[in-house]
């Protein structure tokens, strides 16, 4: 008899060890647990120790860190009909624990799809250039769409980012030839801006070697000095008869202060 009351004993001591191991409860400090009784919700606690009563009540954890959510390459045909395939990334964390459980089923999966559908709305209604040009506005849009639509779950939406954007290689092909013709015309157009301005410096230069005439000889000395600095090559160039004008004019005059020359 004895021994048939220890192992009664034994049996109930080790039931309650395992009623009372499912009463507690340690949750971390971001972590929260949703109670629920007898189907009902009634608190939400957390961190640290939670004590529950056994079978009545049940707990469900809920992480609230910022969760990365990577959306997966959604076919977009933009405004001006051009495919792209574009991906991004979400960052959402939970705000109301009791919300996200009670409000939707699942709603890591929930805020996935409202992504993937606010993202093909968004970049549907946009341009090509844009898309590739104004991500930010972009960014800011998806994140505003999103956020409110995931706030009655108690989510709140931080960050939305476009990753890559991928289009077709004959558009690529195309956007390069645009981009070549741009460049092009944008140096053309420099080309021709210096054309202009030396043209003009050339115009003061020539209107003030005009007004003084010494100038054009003083300018014509510094060529011979510039040309003259060349060893290895032999160049004729005319010079002007006007240098030679006050030489010849003095060896005429002193010839005839010589007179005729004796007979």
């Amino acid at each position: 008899m004895t021994a048939a009351v220890l192992v009664i004993i034994g049996v109930l001591a080790f039931f309650a060890v395992i009623l009372l191991a499912s009463a507690v409860r340690v949750l971390r400090e971001y972590e929260r647990g949703v109670i629920f009784r007898l189907g009902r919700l009634i608190a939400q606690k957390g961190p640290g120790l939670i004590f529950l009563i056994p079978i009545i009540d049940r707990m469900v954890r809920v992480d609230l860190r910022t969760v990365t959510l990577s959306i997966p390459p959604q076919e977009v045909i933009t405004r001006d009909n051009v495919p792209a395939s574009v991906t991004a990334v979400c960052y959402f964390r939970v705000v109301n624990a009791s919300d996200a459980i009670v409000q939707v089923e699942n709603y890591l999966q929930a805020t996935s799809q409202i992504a993937q559908t606010t993202l093909r709305a968004v970049l549907g209604r946009a341009e090509l250039d844009t898309l590739l040009s104004e991500r930010d506005r972009l960014n800011d849009e998806l994140q505003r769409i999103i956020d409110e639509q995931t706030e009655p779950w108690g989510i709140k939406v931080t960050t939305v980012e476009i990753k890559d954007v991928e289009i077709p290689q004959t558009m690529q092909r195309a956007m390069a030839r645009q981009a070549e013709a741009e460049r092009e015309r944008r140096a053309k157009i420099i080309a021709a801006e210096g054309e202009f301005q030396a043209a003009d410096k050339l115009a003061q230069a020539a209107q003030t070697i005009g007004e003084h005439p010494v100038a054009i000889q003083l300018r014509f000395l510094q060529t011979l000095i510039e040309v003259g600095s060349e060893r290895n090559s032999t160049i004729i160039f005319p010079v002007p008869i006007d240098l030679f004008t006050p030489f010849l004019e003095a060896t005429s005059q002193a010839s005839r202060r010589s007179g005729p020359p004796p007979t």
